[in-house]
């Protein structure tokens, strides 16, 4: 086997990779997973202002309820009203993810 072509497929296949993994968010950082996980798209910037009436404003809302929603949506344990769109949308999220969104939402007023 030809020692520079396999380094030069190795090396285009690390190149391959590289362009395929997008920027990750530090689950710290609430406000940029926020914006990165698409929530603005159906409930505002900061949580404001749902694109629909029965869609509910998160700003303000206690970390603690926050978090508890969106597991119960995730694991299914809440159902009905919008959690359907919800559930896709929780299914990527992690622990530390829920935790710093909710941190965020609580804090804007």
């Amino acid at each position: 086997m030809n020692v520079k072509i396999t380094a030069q497929c190795t090396l285009a296949g690390f190149a391959l990779v590289a362009s395929m993994i997008t920027p990750v968010v530090a689950a710290e950082d609430g406000k940029a997973l926020y914006t990165a996980k698409m929530c603005m798209t159906c409930h505002g910037d900061e949580g404001k202002a749902p694109i629909i009436p029965s869609y509910p404003k998160l700003n303000g809302q206690n970390k603690e309820y926050l978090v508890a929603q969106i597991k119960m949506i995730k694991d299914g344990t809440r159902t009905g009203g919008g959690t359907a769109a919800m559930k896709a949308m929780t299914a990527n999220l992690n622990d530390a993810e829920i935790e710093a969104i909710s941190e965020y939402l609580s804090t804007v007023e």
